[in-house]
């Protein structure tokens, strides 16, 4: 039998340290959104030693709270930008691979998982960008190539960072990191 309550506090865990390290980040030009931050790693945590279910759960739950203290123009927007963007990270877990796996593999695993997880949170935010923020592109400029400049900007060093630190973490704690 599953130990439910270990996994659910996990996920809980995971999901208030996500928020916590969602306020300690860069905010840089992004005057509409966006940062440079940790927030994803406990999501994407939880999706390599939990699995799917568990990585969006988390994600779920991060985007949900983050819909309150978050920028919105439409109650479409704010749902796309915070509870789906966040839940679509947790797609990282389909990447959820053995510690017994060769150092190899775990390092395509994490970077293939970082990238379908950022990926899928760009095209949220992409979409968003497009449909409610477009009017912020400077004159002339294609509304869908802002979208894309915009937040990229930010998700690409997110991607990036989140790389990093999980390539890291399989160094170092694989068990950690792979936990199943």
């Amino acid at each position: 039998m599953k130990r439910p309550v270990l996994h659910l506090t996990e996920i809980a865990m995971m999901a208030a340290l996500a928020l916590i390290l969602d306020f300690v980040s860069i905010k840089g030009f992004w005057g509409y959104g966006g940062s440079v931050s940790l927030a994803m790693v406990p999501i994407l945590l939880m999706a390599y030693r939990r699995g799917l279910s568990a990585g969006l759960l988390t994600g779920f739950i991060v985007g949900s709270i983050q819909m309150f203290y978050g920028y919105f123009v439409h109650p479409v927007q704010i749902f796309l930008d915070y509870a789906v963007a966040y839940t679509v990270v947790g797609f990282a877990g389909v990447f959820s691979i053995s510690v017994a796996a060769s150092k190899t593999r775990r390092m395509v695993a994490i970077i293939a998982g970082v990238f379908v997880g950022s990926f899928l949170r760009f095209i949220s935010h992409f979409i968003s960008g497009v449909v409610w923020f477009g009017i912020y592109a400077p004159e002339g400029m294609n509304v869908i190539f802002y979208s894309i400049i915009y937040n990229a900007s930010y998700m690409l060093p997110v991607f990036l960072l989140s790389s990093v630190v999980f390539i890291l973490l399989s160094n170092t704690a694989p068990r950690l990191l792979h936990g199943k």
